[in-house]
């Protein structure tokens, strides 16, 4: 995909050439929801450990996996099996299997109830490591773009900060399984928008993610190098009055040799704090753009809302 279509920007550029950076990440995010983001500083270190403790984990056999599924609960944490995440609309689970680590908060916090504590697989050395270390790279990482997005919009630079302290953020390491045949219904991630703020995502260097254009028309997103695609999601959508676009995706099969190789992406899902009440922003209230939600619901309910929608709770 050409990048005349979602452009990669280099966030060292947020220190260096902060009002171009911020205007040109903005314009992205106005067009296409999405943009890649360069320059991130996430080692290629922890990059690799990453992938190898996670493919350690799908390679083990189902029962022992089985052991970290919770039932009941939502796919919070732990493990999630194969075809059970369905998106909104669709009469086909997905293909893929998935694993939750969320934020590691005190266990007297009032979050305590809706956070759960994080399961550790023992028989992967290094899981907790580097998972939980991506896990705050990226939380980190994600804030400063939620810096330069309250900046393009007229907010103060840290309007976001003590809004996200505390979020129910989820970080999910994907496994897409070699597809057998050609004339499987499911495709690997049916066409849906993220329900959180913004999306980091790892692992779109393998073909098959796509967006929906303005046109109608699906756009596929390939990364170079090591840029990570950053995506609006929903309750930005929501808090921005659509002034911040989520777009919708998918992820779907490769044909001939391509569809018989595993795919592996890695996600994170950047959540506002539970108790963040989504009301809609008076910047993004126009004559031309009346406010669409004059409800506020908070995070947590907004979020249960959409996780009964796809089939988790």
């Amino acid at each position: 995909m050409s990048t005349a279509y979602v452009p990669t920007l280099d966030i060292r550029r947020f220190d260096t050439d902060r009002d171009n950076f911020v205007r040109e990440l903005g314009q992205a995010y106005e067009q296409f929801g999405f943009c890649g983001i360069s320059g991130h500083g996430l080692s290629a270190g922890l990059l690799d450990g990453v992938y190898d403790v996670f493919q350690r984990f799908f390679a083990l056999p189902t029962d022992v996996k089985m052991q970290y599924h919770v039932p009941g609960g939502g796919g919070a944490r732990g493990y999630t099996p194969f075809k059970v995440e369905t998106a909104k609309d669709s009469q086909h689970p997905d293909l893929k299997e998935f694993w939750h680590i969320g934020r590691e908060i005190p266990r007297d916090s009032k979050y305590a109830d809706v956070m759960p504590p994080n399961l550790w697989p023992t028989e992967v050395e290094g899981f907790r490591e580097f998972g939980y270390g991506l896990y705050e790279a990226l939380d980190q990482l994600g804030a400063r773009v939620l810096r330069a997005l309250a900046l393009y919009i007229g907010l103060p630079e840290n309007w976001f900060d003590d809004k996200i302290n505390f979020g129910n953020s989820i970080l999910r390491p994907i496994h897409y399984p070699p597809i057998e045949t050609e004339d499987v219904p499911n495709v690997r991630a049916g066409a849906h928008e993220d329900i959180n703020f913004i999306t980091l995502l790892i692992g779109a260097s393998a073909a098959g993610l796509e967006l929906l254009g303005k046109d109608g028309k699906w756009l596929p997103i390939t990364t170079q190098g090591d840029a990570i695609v950053v995506n609006i999601g929903d309750m930005l959508q929501r808090l921005t009055n659509h002034v911040y676009p989520s777009t919708t995706h998918r992820v779907v099969n490769p044909k001939g040799d391509a569809a018989r190789k595993p795919r592996y992406s890695i996600p994170f899902f950047l959540h506002p704090n539970p108790d963040f009440l989504i009301e809609t922003l008076p910047s993004c209230i126009t004559p031309d753009n009346p406010d669409r939600y004059p409800q506020p619901i908070t995070a947590h309910d907004y979020l249960l809302e959409r996780l009964r929608e796809i089939r988790l709770i």
